[in-house]
């Protein structure tokens, strides 16, 4: 499936207690055709009302707290398999509210956003989490970021022409700054209106991605915590658009956007087997 060009492998497992190791995670992504920038892992629910527990996995192995655009398109399995237009699911950043509300679009409530310095988490207490120095050497000053936890790490730099940066270089050398022991996702934003922002992602375990969910909502945060925006805005990313809204009266994040079903296939044994020489 994909969320906004965001490459997403939704693996139900429900029903068993496989789970795939880091090593298998990232033989799936090297499989033909099944590149993935996020692996969505369905296991039974946890916790009662909820309809499945999903670990995330980047393409790298690494496990993710959070992804948006995967979410959505766990909710549309879902969805299609109960016949539920509500409902909600549970990942390692918490219980997910998911509602579909037509045939492909669905908004998701990716919960509160982290702001403090540990719960980012940074290495070390800063002055104001809205402006932070990133700077690196041979690097450009693209002046100070906001960082914000949306489920994940995220760094988000304000400039004023996001094509113009070098993301593939400059990228993985924000991802793994000292200043984020759990490295972070990097972001580039030009805030184009009140209610519009345009947005590029270097995505942590994965690299330049089409669409990121969390960082689009982390983006939505820090531009309102700047005042360079309201509480809602439309995010445009390279894969498409997606809304976004802090909603006031709980500090929650809304995520609505569409989904793209790929195709079914199942996961051939054989692209586990050791290499051989």
């Amino acid at each position: 499936m994909n969320g906004v060009g965001n490459k997403i492998l939704t693996l139900d497992l429900r029903g068993t207690a496989a789970l795939p190791t880091p090593a298998e995670a990232r033989a799936i992504h090297r499989a033909p055709g099944l590149d993935y920038d996020q692996l969505m892992v369905l296991s039974d629910p946890l916790r009662p009302g909820t309809e499945a527990f999903v670990r995330i996995y980047n393409n790298d192995g690494g496990e993710a707290g959070a992804c948006g655009n995967g979410t959505r398109c766990v909710a549309d399995r879902l969805a299609r398999i109960s016949g539920a237009h509500a409902f909600a699911i549970e990942t390692a950043a918490g219980i997910i509210a998911c509602e579909r509300l037509d045939e492909w679009t669905y908004r998701v409530d990716m919960g509160s956003p982290r702001l403090a310095w540990d719960e980012i988490p940074l290495a070390k207490p800063v002055f104001d989490e809205r402006a932070v120095s990133l700077k690196l050497p041979g690097l450009p000053d693209y002046g100070l970021a906001s960082v914000v936890n949306m489920g994940n790490p995220h760094a988000i730099f304000w400039v004023a022409d996001v094509v113009a940066i070098p993301l593939e270089t400059v990228g993985p050398r924000f991802e793994t700054h000292p200043l984020f022991p759990e490295k972070a996702n990097v972001s580039f934003a030009e805030v184009l209106a009140p209610d519009l922002i345009k947005l590029r992602v270097w995505e942590r375990g994965v690299g330049i991605t089409l669409g990121c969910g969390s960082a689009a909502c982390a983006t939505l945060v820090a531009a309102s915590r700047l005042g360079l925006t309201g509480r809602a805005a439309r995010i445009e990313l390279p894969g498409g658009a997606l809304t976004i809204e802090w909603r006031e009266r709980d500090d929650h994040v809304l995520m609505t956007g569409p989904v793209e079903f790929e195709r079914e296939i199942t996961l051939d044994a054989e692209m586990f087997a050791p290499a051989t020489t």
